[in-house]
Parts: structure tokens; sequence; C-alpha cells
């Protein structure tokens, strides 16, 4: 029989541009869905560690989080 000691998720998140809107109110809207997206993690009180987060030349954001997979423990994933 198996069991899962420690369990972690590494996601790259592309938060990209609408194209219906204007650039600059797009890059505030990606800014504001970025910030959005940290406080519900926190609010469901996820584990999770964000290894880059990185400005694309055309002002999409690239977030590469590394976060608790369901209520599994973490181990040492996030050290």
């Amino acid at each position: 029989m198996k069991r899962v000691k420690a369990a972690c998720l590494l996601q790259t998140l592309h938060f990209q541009l609408k194209d219906d809107v204007e650039h600059d109110l797009a890059v505030k809207a990606v800014e504001a869905e970025v910030a959005h997206y940290k406080k519900q993690l926190e609010f469901k009180r996820v584990a999770y560690r964000i290894d880059e987060e990185s400005v694309q030349p055309d002002g999409s954001i690239l977030l590469r989080v590394r976060k608790q997979y369901n209520s599994s423990d973490v181990g040492n994933y996030l050290d």
C-alpha cells in the first residue's frame, strides 16, 4: 500500500491582457487580477510560495508558484 507523504503543485500562470481594452487599463486590470489571486490564496489558507513573478514586455505577468495540493502536507517543498 502506498500513501502520499507530501504533495505540492508547481504552476506557471500567465495573466494575459484583454484585447478589447486600452493598453494602460489592461495592464492595471492584470495587476489587480494578480493581487486578487494572491489574496484568494491567503483567504483560503493555502500554503504557497511565489518562485518568480515577471512582467512581460507587453505588460502581462508570468507567475511561477508552488502551492499546497488539496490539504496534503507540503513537506519541505516550500522551504
